[in-house]
Order: C-alpha cells, then sequence, then structure tokens
C-alpha cells in the first residue's frame, strides 16, 4: 500500500522519484514494483523522448485500492477525533506533527 500511495493518482512517475519518496533504493522498488504490476494494480511505460525512464502510473485496479486506503485512513481518523476533547485533539495534532517531523528528517 506505500507504493501504491507514493504512485499516487495523479501523473505517471519514474522510479526514482517513487524510490526517493519511499526512502529505498531503485532495485528494491523494482522487486515490489513487478509484484504489483503481476497483480495488475501498476501499469510500466517507457518513456517517449529517453526509452531509459520507466514511467508508473496505477491501473484501474490500482485506483481502487489507492482510493480504498485513502477513505479507510479518513474513517480512522473520523473515529479517533470523534471520542475526544478540543484539547485531547490539539495534544494530539501536536505529537503526531512531531512525529512527522522525526520521520522527515531521517
Amino acid at each position: 500500500m506505500h507504493v501504491i500511495e507514493a504512485i499516487g493518482i495523479g501523473e505517471p512517475k519514474n522510479m526514482s522519484a517513487i524510490a526517493r519518496e519511499l526512502s529505498v533504493t531503485v532495485g528494491t522498488l523494482t522487486i515490489a514494483m513487478n509484484s504489483l504490476v503481476k497483480k495488475g494494480y501498476v501499469t510500466r511505460q517507457r518513456g517517449k523522448e529517453d526509452r531509459r525512464v520507466v514511467y508508473i502510473s496505477l491501473s484501474e485496479k490500482g485506483k481502487e485500492a489507492y482510493e480504498h486506503h485513502a477513505r479507510f485512513h479518513q474513517e480512522m481518523i473520523a473515529g479517533i477525533v470523534a471520542g475526544l476533547s478540543e484539547n485531547e485533539i490539539e495534544v494530539l495534532i501536536k505529537a503526531l506533527t512531531k512525529l512527522n517531523q522525526w520521520f522527515r528528517s531521517l
């Protein structure tokens, strides 16, 4: 799911951009990508100007998985926040912001 999320539903991305976003090597990403292509979640397309560049995009099945996962996250957040006070929400936001900053600093 992290790979599908990194590919996203926008414009196709090259392997290097996806690998950089996931903080993995292109070789590691290739292994995951082979599996996703085989399962029908992802499509590969060679660049028109530079055939060495491979562009990755989600298939219809991949887009459905992406949307399903996004809905899951929204429902999870709504479920958690529903039982919290305003003060607790503020504390949660601060904690998650600090956690996000820590992960981004790696």
